[in-house]
């Protein structure tokens, strides 16, 4: 029982945590509406400012230690990847294309056929 106290407590702690990484990203957000007479640079620095606030309080929660572990595990599994060589990137890019160009001509024909067969049972188009 005492664990599931406990454990609500934290939830509520990075609950409150992440609701003040929200608030400080909307404040920058705020900010750069409500100061519109300022110069523009001075504006985007504070967006800026409430982001870069906002990542660090949101980092500082449970679910953002555990973002920040899943996004640097999927940076590790991507250097671990085969990439393709340019010359196969290319090949495949233009089997892509004809392809795309083929299904595009079928489907115009197929349409043409529909079209024609539609005019011959309804009697339009003389």
């Amino acid at each position: 029982m005492n664990e599931q106290v406990s454990k609500s407590g934290v939830e509520v702690i990075d609950a409150l945590k992440l609701a003040l990484a929200g608030a400080a990203v909307v404040g920058g957000v705020v900010a750069y509406y409500w100061l519109a007479d300022q110069p523009t640079a001075l504006r985007i620095l504070l967006v800026l400012a409430g982001t870069a606030a906002g990542a660090a309080l949101a980092y500082w929660s449970a679910p953002g230690r555990e973002l920040w572990l899943y996004v640097h595990g999927s940076r590790v599994e991507l250097r671990k990847m085969v990439w393709p060589t340019r010359q196969e990137t290319w090949r495949t890019t233009l089997v892509v294309f004809l392809f795309v160009v083929l299904l595009g001509v079928f489907f115009w024909l197929v349409d043409m056929l529909l079209a024609w067969g539609v005019r011959q049972v309804t009697g339009t188009g003389g």
